[in-house]
């Protein structure tokens, strides 16, 4: 079965997603919690056409060559996290604490 028919794997081992994820309030902790069960429903076009996660590359931060491209999605209205793809699976990498900060910007 290709990658993109098959539902979104979740990786959440990156330290820097977990030190984030902790680090949330419990109401922000828990709404980000229901956005990662919707996303483990997902197919890989869900995601892509679902208006609620917004999933877009981020131009604007420069990776080491070779590396994935990063990208951008919503998990609650205030907070926006950075995420790769590897085949079936997205890579949660950081929940960074305001939307300047998710684009690489100060």
């Amino acid at each position: 079965m290709p990658p993109d028919d098959r539902r979104v794997g979740l990786d959440l081992n990156v330290p820097q997603f977990q030190s984030d994820f902790f680090a949330l309030d419990r109401e922000t902790r828990h709404a980000v919690i229901e956005t990662l069960q919707k996303i483990s429903k997902l197919t890989w076009p869900e995601v892509y056409r679902d208006a609620g996660l917004k999933w877009e590359k981020i131009d604007s931060v420069k990776t080491p060559k070779g590396v994935e491209n990063i990208y951008s999605l919503r998990l609650t209205r205030a907070r926006r996290a950075t995420a790769t793809r590897d085949g079936a699976t997205m890579r949660i990498l950081s929940i960074p604490p305001d939307h300047d900060a998710t684009y690489g910007r100060k």
